[in-house]
């Protein structure tokens, strides 16, 4: 336990000095690795992992190659659990639960918009503890902004804080919700939850940028059927220093290091996520 603290102790300090630099090496790693490659992707620079709607490309890779470099090279003692590297070796994803301070990183969120020419997507990464996020970083380099948001400091785009603010009353939620490729049958069911009076659904798009729509307050919430952690640690994080909650079907809030009761909902304030969260039990 004083170990742990220490390591605590250790990272505070790192990020009151360095959380700067960490913009920068992810900035660096997308200047070098992805945007010079946006619209210019060769046929054989993209592959299919599982399906039309999971895609990988050569940025994809290297980027990735580089944060791990760069971001290890920051914080001496961590380790990096990367999309690409858990698709060569699942077993690397364990280090999220273990002792080490653990980089999350998802080096083009929104990969398919990646492909088809559309600047939606976005680098994600966050640092995490003993399965709590402690900062994260999402950097749209297309749009060329980037969110910062550092546990009990607040959230920022651009340097501005961000704010969720309430949603109108009286009008439907907006929710941006999971492609059905990726939800089970009874996801499905409980998706459908929200495809109901009291709620304008939608599907998503980069989840990275859809935790940034809520955290700016332009979309109501999320409403997600899986939890790989490179997906949603930033966003969490981020929608939870603007002022937002997440919450599973359960009740409670997500879990990156697993066990969570799916789909999950993250939303600009504690009430509108018990409100979507309601929802999707009632829809199972």
């Amino acid at each position: 336990m004083i170990e742990t603290q220490e390591i605590k102790e250790s990272i505070d300090d790192f990020l009151a000095r360095q959380a700067a630099d960490v913009e920068r090496v992810i900035r660096e790693a997308a200047a070098a690795e992805i945007t010079p490659r946006f619209r210019q992707l060769a046929e054989d620079d993209v592959v299919q992992k599982s399906g039309p709607h999971d895609l990988v490309t050569v940025a994809d890779r290297l980027a990735e190659e580089f944060l791990t470099r760069e971001l290890t090279a920051l914080l001496p003692g961590s380790v990096v659990v990367g999309e690409e590297a858990v698709h060569a070796d699942p077993a690397t994803y364990d280090a999220i639960a273990e002792g080490a301070p653990v980089w999350i990183v998802d080096p083009v969120d929104g990969t398919r918009q990646f492909v088809h020419g559309d600047p939606g997507f976005c680098t994600l990464v966050a640092l995490a503890l003993d399965g709590v996020v402690l900062a994260s970083w999402t950097y749209a380099p297309a749009l060329d902004e980037c969110a910062v948001a550092v546990r009990g400091r607040g959230a920022t785009l651009n340097g501005t804080r961000l704010s969720t603010g309430t949603p109108e009353p009286g009008r439907p939620l907006t929710v941006a919700t999971s492609h059905p490729d990726f939800t089970t049958d009874d996801q499905k069911r409980a998706l459908l939850g929200v495809f109901s009076d009291g709620f304008a659904p939608r599907p998503c798009g980069s989840a990275g940028l859809e935790y940034l729509a809520v955290a700016r307050g332009e979309l109501d919430a999320v409403a997600f059927s899986w939890e790989l952690a490179w997906d949603h640690a930033a966003g969490l994080l981020l929608v939870e220093e603007a002022g937002g909650a997440h919450l599973t079907r359960e009740g409670v809030p997500f879990a990156i290091t697993g066990g969570n009761a799916l789909p999950f909902t993250a939303a600009r304030d504690e009430a509108t996520a018990r409100r979507v969260a309601d929802a999707l039990v009632a829809g199972a």
